[in-house]
Order: structure tokens, then sequence, then C-alpha cells
């Protein structure tokens, strides 16, 4: 019984942290002195209300197809692997980066260039899958996606809009896994057509299948209709499934009649924020995520692909960081720029790295022996490099970073308690990610 009351007398605050009934009260004492005496529920609501706006989020740039460190974050000029890709300087002294990528070249004291991932997938379906989750596929159980994981731990109850949204091309992402379809992704699509010419038009991302197809009053009787329908299921058999039926559709329906829809409309950034990000879809993906974001979204995963340059690697690779450069810059710029970088993790990676060798068709194969990550924001330490790899790119000779590290520094960056057990429907308790250890100095 006591157990039972001290657990009663507990508040959780932020994930899986607690605080006892006295602490918190001293936390709110100061607001309860300013606005008068709180009962225990105006203490939660004041308290939640802080909280929220300390929340951790996460962008999520993916790379599909593999980029080649090489033309990115980890040329080597001075060595014949190096091909034909110049370095340049950036705005922290002794870090240099690829020709390719001259915007971000001037945010470098902002980002943590991890130059030593590490990892034996050189398979873009497994891979792709490991990136996502910290897990190599199995037959047995389906692992959530980092986003998913993210949704389910720091999604704001208030918000109306999905709390994890994939934009444009990410094949083998992932999904809510064991932790339910709730927390799968809401997948806004590919590029091409309306999406890829939504900056250039002036135009909305507003996905085409959640506008209603009726007056509002007429669908809201159309969903209480569907609501009494399931309500009477009697057959224990799929009452449960009708449940999970209604959530589903309660929780479209909130999003669709939501105000919030208008984070997706892009015509409403005055022009010189359409102009700093420039056009195309990924453009318009970087812009929608700080939107979203802004608009209490958690978790939002941009794609742009596909960097998968078995030939012709040092034109596709030109043209593929053409697309990136400044949409990715402008995102950093306006995350800070509105006091929002501090709490919004930034992370650019894919599943694996490129050959050292140019092969004989001047395309660069799989290489998951050595790769670049790189992380921004969300209380990351900007302008270092960690790891380091021999001079033509071969092997990591500092720092090695394996798929376990990097999502253990990315939980504990987002403030996510990695010792937490989830039960899987095989009944096997399950960690969001097993092994591992979080990166020294990669943070504040």
């Amino acid at each position: 019984m006591s157990q039972h009351l001290y657990r009663e007398s507990q508040v959780r605050v932020h994930g899986n942290r607690v605080i006892g009934r006295r602490e918190f009260f001293k936390r709110t004492a100061l607001a309860g002195a300013a606005a008068g005496a709180l009962s225990w529920t105006d203490c939660i609501s004041a308290q939640a209300a802080d909280l929220r706006k300390r929340g951790m989020s996460c962008i999520l740039l993916w790379m599909q197809g593999a980029p080649s460190q090489f033309e990115t974050f980890d040329p080597k000029p001075d060595h014949e692997n190096g091909g034909e890709t110049k370095a340049i300087a950036t705005n922290v002294s002794g870090i240099r980066i690829s020709e390719n990528l001259p915007e971000i070249a001037k945010l470098a004291d902002k980002l943590a260039i991890i130059r030593s991932m590490s990892t034996k997938e050189g398979n873009h379906q497994r891979a792709s899958y490991m990136l996502h989750t910290s897990y190599v596929p199995t037959a047995t159980v389906r692992h959530p996606s980092l986003g998913s994981v993210a949704a389910h731990e720091l999604a704001d109850a208030a918000c109306e809009l999905p709390a994890f949204v994939r934009i444009g091309q990410v094949q083998n992402g992932g999904n809510g896994g064991y932790l339910g379809t709730a927390y799968d992704a809401f997948d806004v699509g590919g590029g091409g057509g309306r999406f890829a010419g939504a900056m250039g038009s002036g135009g909305g991302m507003t996905p085409s299948n959640t506008a209603i197809t009726t007056s509002a009053d007429r669908y809201r009787r159309r969903l209480n209709l569907l609501d009494r329908l399931e309500g009477a299921v009697e057959n224990p058999a799929i009452a449960q499934a009708a449940a999970d039926h209604r959530k589903l559709y309660d929780k479209a329906a909130r999003m669709i009649m939501s105000e919030q829809m208008k984070a997706f409309e892009l015509r409403d950034e005055p022009q010189s924020v359409l102009d700093a990000y420039g056009s195309g879809a990924f453009a318009s993906g970087c812009l929608l995520a700080r939107r979203l974001i802004e608009t209490g979204v958690t978790f939002v995963e941009v794609g742009l692909g596909t960097w998968d340059t078995h030939q012709d690697n040092f034109t596709a690779c030109k043209a593929l960081c053409g697309q990136l450069d400044r949409p990715y810059a402008a995102l950093l710029r306006d995350l800070e720029q509105r006091g929002m970088l501090d709490r919004t993790l930034v992370v650019w990676m894919g599943e694996f790295g490129r050959t050292p060798r140019v092969n004989p068709r001047g395309g660069r194969d799989h290489y998951p022996r050595a790769f670049n990550v790189v992380l921004a924001g969300g209380g990351v330490k900007g302008g270092q490099v960690i790891g380091e790899t021999t001079a033509g790119g071969e092997d990591v000779v500092d720092s090695p970073i394996s798929e376990k590290d990097l999502f253990q520094s990315i939980y504990q960056t987002l403030k996510i308690n990695t010792h937490k057990e989830f039960m899987s429907p095989i009944g096997r308790p399950m960690k969001v990610v097993e092994g591992g250890a979080p990166i020294p100095g990669l943070t504040v």
C-alpha cells in the first residue's frame, strides 16, 4: 500500500523521469504566488505547458541510396581515392568539406561531423532498416523506427497533426513495429508533380487525401454514425479491432478538421523565406519540416535520393549536393533564427557510404566500413569532427562509431530513456536500442 501511495504521489514530467509532489509544488510555488492559490490540477496544467515549451523534436534528412562520404563531408583531395572532388574551407578553422556544399560550409560551427561510422550491412534494404531502427531485420520482430520511438515517447498530445511525418523518397525506413500502427509515419509522398513544384508555384503541400469531400457538418454526422455502428460490436473476437479502427478514424478526423493543417500550406511563407530554401522537392520538404516542427509535430523525415552512384559518381553527387546544400543550410539558419535549433536535433545520414576506389564505370559501390553522419542542433556541440579515416578513406583509425552508438547518442540528445523496455507481440522484452554507448563530447 505504501509503495502504491508513493507512486501515486509522483508526477511524470518528461519521458520516464518523475518528480514527487513536494518537488513539484516547490517548482510551481513562484507561479502560485503570482496567480493565487493553485489546485493540484492547476499545478499539473502549468507544469505541462512548461514542459511542452522545452520538448525535443527531430528532423531526419535521409539520403536514400547511400551518399558518398568523399563527395560530401570527408573529401580526400590529396589521395587518388578522392577522385576529382576538391575540398573547401568552412567557417571553422581546420574543418574542410566537399566543394559541393558551399552553403553548408558556412555553418560548420553548428555541425558535429562523424567521419567514423562503421557497420557491417552493405545491402540497401537491410542497412536502411538498421539505420532507422538500430537493429538488423529479423523474421520474428518488427522494430519501431527512430521516428516512431520519438512519437511514442515525446509527442505533444495537444498537437492535432501526426507526431511522425515522412516526406519524399524513403525506402525500408520502418514503421511503428511492436509499438503499433498508431506510431507509423504519416507519409506525405515522393517527389514529382505537385510535391516538386510546390515552391516554385507558390502552392501548398497539403496531402490530397486529407480534404473532406462534403460539408463539415455532414462529415461529422457520418463520423457519429460510424462510431455508433462500431460501438455496437458485441463479438469479442472483433471488438478490439473495431476499437482500434475507431481510434485511427478519430485521429484522422481530428487532423483533417484541424486549423493546424495550415502548416502544409507553404504559400503562407514570405517570399524571402521561399527564396532562402530554393526550389525543388527537397527544398519544399525542408521548409515543410520546419513548419511542422513549429506547429508541434515531434519527428519529421525528409528524403533525398537516390545516391546509389555505381556509375558517373562525380556528376551525380554534384547534382544531388546541388539539391541538398541550399535547403539544408536554410533549414539550420531558419531554426536558429526562430529559437528552435536548441531543441530540434537535425540528423543527416544514409544507409552506408561508398567505396574509396572508383570503379571502371566512374562510380563508387557500397561501403559500410567507413562513412559519415552529421548532427546539428538539439544541444549538439557544433564545430567538431568526430573520428578519422585513413588517408585513402579505407578504414576508421580513430573513434569508430557503430549504429548502436549512434542511436544511443540520438536518443540521449532527445532525452529518451534507452533502458526502458517494451513488450513485443511474441512476449519478448525489447529496448529501443540494445548495446552501444553515447558518443563522448557530442553534446554541450
